[in-house]
């Protein structure tokens, strides 16, 4: 009897190891499996991701995930978290190979060297002409390939736009590029993230205007070369706003520096570049110019997008950086007087 209950404990005992064995060994398998095994995106190149000082690292998994790098966020954080590795991630540029497990492509981005890259910011309603003298200086491309490529249909149509000139589609920002580059490549990637800032809310917001992204960037382009107070950008888009619902002309004196902008005092507007034929030329046309009349930022185009709901019809300096902003003309010719007072008295 004693015999016979031992032996019914141990196949009881061996049942329980084995079937924690079993349970651990299926556990590693979907372990290994899960993060040991590769994971391959379509694109039939490296694919190139941008890591930039300072970045969070939930936002550089979401460039993996949006990318098809990786299949999965959270199992990739969770590895990261697990071995302690997100904040060993270096900032750069990287060319990711196709087939990398979770685990070594955490390896890749905390061992692996970045692509040598330079840190270059693009200003704020830049000139196009001053896009292409910006990245001669820090990426000795030609100036005249690159403007002349903001100008090539077959290349703009490749971009997917519908566009004579890619000035205003190139957004201001402080981005990463290899040091080894091209207009071309360039150019695109300025392009791409144009694009990508209209996210679906923005596109679903313009569309209730009544616009299209292409205006938006232009009346964008205007706000940005008006001033440079971020504060005032959405009130002075209520303004423009208002001036185009009622089919009164812009006036707006950054068009007039468009059509001067080859002059070496281009801030300074004398009255018979007023009389200037162009159909940028605001003083003489209604509505909008033709396209942007520089390469608006971010907060200017969202100003665009969500402005200010006023009922301004004119502005003007206040002589201190920013602006006075009036309902009738009567009023507006006030601020004007003021304004010159104050400018003589400097």
């Amino acid at each position: 009897m004693k015999k016979d209950f031992l032996k019914n404990i141990s196949k009881k005992v061996i049942k329980k190891i084995s079937l924690l064995g079993f349970l651990i060994g299926l556990f590693l398998s979907v372990v290994f499996y899960t993060f040991f095994s590769p994971n391959y995106y379509p694109q039939t190149t490296n694919s190139e991701i941008v890591i930039r000082n300072g970045e969070v690292f939930k936002s550089t998994i979401k460039k993996l995930y949006r990318r098809k790098i990786i299949p999965s966020k959270s199992n990739f954080y969770f590895l990261a978290k697990l071995l302690n590795a997100e904040r060993n991630i270096k900032a750069g540029y990287y060319k990711i190979p196709n087939g990398l497990s979770y685990f070594e492509l955490l390896r890749f981005l905390i061992n692996g060297q970045p692509e040598p890259s330079i840190l270059i910011t693009i200003p704020e309603g830049i000139w196009q002409h001053d896009v292409a003298k910006l990245f001669k200086r820090e990426l000795n491309l030609n100036v005249e390939k690159f403007l002349q490529l903001s100008k090539n249909k077959s290349f703009i149509k490749s971009l997917g736009l519908n566009v004579r000139n890619l000035e205003g589609y190139l957004l201001p920002d402080t981005y990463y590029f290899k040091l080894k580059n091209s207009e071309r490549n360039v150019i695109k990637k300025l392009v791409n993230e144009t694009l990508s800032f209209f996210n679906s809310e923005r596109r679903k917001q313009i569309k209730k205007m009544g616009l299209t992204i292409h205006q938006v960037l232009t009346l964008a382009s205007i706000v940005d070369g008006e001033t440079n107070n971020p504060n005032e950008f959405k009130k002075i888009a209520g303004v423009y706003l208002n001036r185009l619902k009622r089919g009164m002309k812009l006036q707006a004196d950054p068009t007039i520096q468009y059509l001067i902008r080859n002059r070496k005092k281009h801030n300074k507007i004398y009255f018979k570049d007023l009389e200037k034929d162009s159909p940028y030329n605001t003083y003489l046309y209604k509505g909008l110019p033709p396209s942007p009349i520089n390469n608006p930022g971010k907060e200017a185009i969202l100003s665009v997008i969500y402005p200010e709901k006023n009922n301004f019809l004119y502005f003007v300096a206040d002589g201190n950086g920013n602006h006075k902003f009036s309902k009738t003309y009567s009023e507006h010719l006030k601020n004007v007087r003021a304004y010159r007072k104050a400018r003589r008295k400097k």
